[in-house]
């Protein structure tokens, strides 16, 4: 089996429909497997995939069990060399996935690669990062963001001196320090080295950590624009009251949790990578 599809949900049906709608259309020709990991799975889902993807795979759960646990129970059922793992609010171009998965085959350097995400308009989304520190999440959630110092840290961190918006020419992929783990294709002998997603993270910088460990071991992370997904990326946090929100906002208080868990893991190691370079990969074809 050369692909594997891993889609994680949470309570979207109709979103998931169409999801795996367009799977099916930007898959053709591909030998793929679809795996649907359900959190807090109910019963009009799984009657959906009965009825209209009698092939997928399903592996529910009864609670919300976070991110990194729905996609490791999907890698561990997996049976491909290359994995695709989707959020089930990303919605794949035509041929996108075979774009992805032919890059895959021909870099042997590369361990993750991730498309360009689009808004429904077509305009581009930021999915594609440098390393946080604890200034950049001062920044994102503070008046300070609107400072010079903290515009610098924010145009920094979202790579907006080197990533054109909107899409850029660039043919050869683009060297990042992490994806969002909204849409990733993973080399499945990568992960076997790697390690799958670190569980301590309910949500949250389990994809910053997990790409900072494929470049500790010898993996490049790279964003292909040349491959577009559609991504329904709904802002809940983003409320407008910035600090405020670690006392109104749940997932404001969950990134800043994962946040403090992730600067804890990495407390003694100093960051060594070169992707904050971000530099066309020249093996790519």
């Amino acid at each position: 089996m050369p692909l594997s599809i891993i889609v994680t949900h949470h309570q979207t049906p109709a979103i998931l429909k169409l999801c795996l709608k367009t799977i099916e259309k930007s898959c053709q020709g591909i030998k793929y497997e679809t795996i649907l990991v359900d959190s807090e799975s109910e019963a009009e889902t799984r009657e959906i995939i009965k009825d209209k993807f009698p092939g997928t795979i399903i592996i529910p759960f009864k609670k919300n069990v976070g991110y990194a646990k729905l996609v490791n129970a999907g890698i561990k059922k997996a049976k491909g060399r290359f994995i695709l793992i989707l959020n089930a609010d990303i919605l794949p171009k035509k041929d996108s996935v075979g774009i992805l998965l032919d890059f895959l085959q021909k870099n042997s350097e590369v361990g993750i690669v991730g498309p360009q995400l689009l808004n429904f308009d077509g305009t581009p989304q930021f999915s594609t990062f440098r390393y946080y520190t604890p200034w950049t999440i001062i920044c994102r959630r503070t008046f300070l963001g609107k400072t010079k110092w903290g515009k610098k840290e924010v145009n920094r961190f979202l790579l907006k001196s080197k990533i054109q918006h909107p899409i850029s020419n660039i043919q050869n992929g683009i060297e990042v320090d992490w994806l969002m783990g909204s849409a990733l294709m993973v080399k499945m002998e990568a992960i076997k080295k790697v390690g799958l997603l670190d569980e301590r993270f309910f949500m949250y910088f389990e994809d910053v950590d997990w790409a900072r460990r494929f470049w500790e071991n010898g993996y490049k992370v790279v964003c292909f624009q040349k491959a577009q997904m559609y991504h329904y990326h709904y802002k809940s946090s983003d409320k407008g009251r910035g600090a405020l929100d670690l006392f109104f906002n749940k997932q404001a208080r969950v990134h800043l949790e994962s946040a403090l868990k992730y600067f804890w893991k990495y407390r003694h190691k100093k960051i060594k990578i070169q992707s904050s370079n971000v530099k066309p990969n020249p093996k790519s074809k």
